[in-house]
């Protein structure tokens, strides 16, 4: 694992801190190895459905961090990220559910914000890396980096960070690498940091996840989201959706549908606007197309060990390349694989890569 005191003689770095406990420790932990530190927080500009302010990143998360700088002794920032927030994630956020998709918005403000922006931003200001509270390490291997999985198991959040650019990886610190949730928290009150005791935010920062349609009534063309037919496993119509946006792979409340078993959204159809439901047999599938990949490693070996979720089992699968993309093979079947989500592959506790998965192959 990477020494915080010796990395390439880096000694400025910019820690993102949104606020919280996590991050807050972490710019703490840098400086007490000696690094010249400053904090930073992004300002994303998004409204909840429920009132007018950002539920992350917005007023009370700046003023939260600005006072954890003042106690740490280290200047705070706050960099205007809304236009690309709005831009690369939340208007994919948007499209990918019209278009009968799952996304994971934290994959791409992680891609194209803290770990693409951020990193160009600090640079251009002088310094020589950034610093997140992730629960991720990087190790140095022969000169090489590696995206590789924390101490902490229970909070690895390697998933959804495979996206990093893999020449970016040098220029990253995770000081949370060797300390789990506990020894965070007690870090934190032994030195009485003010979010000491500040909840840990599990939802996506733009919407409430039990509002994601009022969402995305408001924010989407209703021109785009079209009504339609909701199919059994034999393609006979048992009734009608509102628009296939509003569902997603697994789903089992909302459907409107009478059966004597219980029903599952299996498979969604954008161009026909269909949805097919069936018992939860039919959630599981062994293989999967997946795209736009990023590797963190020089080549992927033939076996891996991949999860199609944060919250999924690695399983052991055969990658193949296709025209499509990568075609990805488990050994096993896997349940509710959805198109929009990513798969990411392991090696042990090395992250290798990963990608968005575009299609499952179905008999249906």
């Amino acid at each position: 694992m990477i020494s915080l005191n010796n990395i390439n003689s880096k000694k400025k770095v910019m820690a993102a801190m949104s606020g919280g406990v996590d991050s807050s420790v972490a710019a703490y932990l840098l400086k007490q190895q000696g690094y010249e530190v400053a904090g930073v927080t992004m300002c994303l500009g998004i409204k909840t459905v429920s009132d007018d302010e950002p539920k992350c990143c917005g007023e009370n998360a700046i003023n939260d961090a600005r006072n954890v700088c003042i106690k740490l002794g280290i200047s705070h920032h706050v960099f205007d990220f809304s236009d690309a927030m709005r831009i690369k994630v939340v208007n994919k956020f948007i499209n990918s559910y019209i278009n009968g998709k799952t996304p994971n918005p934290c994959i791409d403000c992680n891609k194209y914000l803290k770990f693409g922006l951020l990193v160009d931003k600090t640079e251009s200001l002088g310094f020589d890396c950034i610093a997140t509270g992730h629960y991720a390490a990087i190790e140095n291997i022969n000169g090489s980096y590696f995206l590789k999985k924390p101490v902490d198991r229970a909070k690895d959040q390697t998933y959804f960070l495979y996206s990093i650019k893999r020449e970016n990886l040098s220029k990253i610190i995770f000081p949370l690498a060797k300390y789990g949730k506990e020894e965070v928290r007690e870090i934190a009150r032994k030195i009485n940091l003010p979010v000491a005791e500040k909840e840990e935010s599990q939802e996506v920062c733009f919407v409430d996840r039990k509002k994601y349609m009022e969402f995305l009534k408001r924010n989407a063309d209703i021109n785009e989201i079209r009504p339609g037919n909701i199919l059994d496993i034999n393609g006979k119509i048992i009734g009608k959706h509102e628009g296939i946006a509003f569902y997603t792979i697994g789903q089992r409340k909302g459907l409107g549908i009478s059966a004597p078993s219980p029903l599952y959204v299996v498979k969604i159809d954008p161009k026909k606007a269909e949805i097919t439901v069936g018992q939860r047999k039919y959630l599981k599938n062994k293989c999967l197309i997946a795209r736009s990949i990023n590797l963190l490693c020089e080549k992927l070996p033939e076996r891996v060990k991949a999860k199609i979720r944060y919250d999924h089992k690695e399983a052991d699968c055969i990658i193949t390349k296709t025209k499509e993309g990568l075609l990805i093979t488990f050994d096993i079947e896997q349940e509710a694989i959805t198109p929009g989500q990513s798969v990411v592959f392991y090696d042990n506790d090395l992250v290798l890569g990963g990608a968005e998965i575009l299609k499952v192959l179905t008999d249906f």
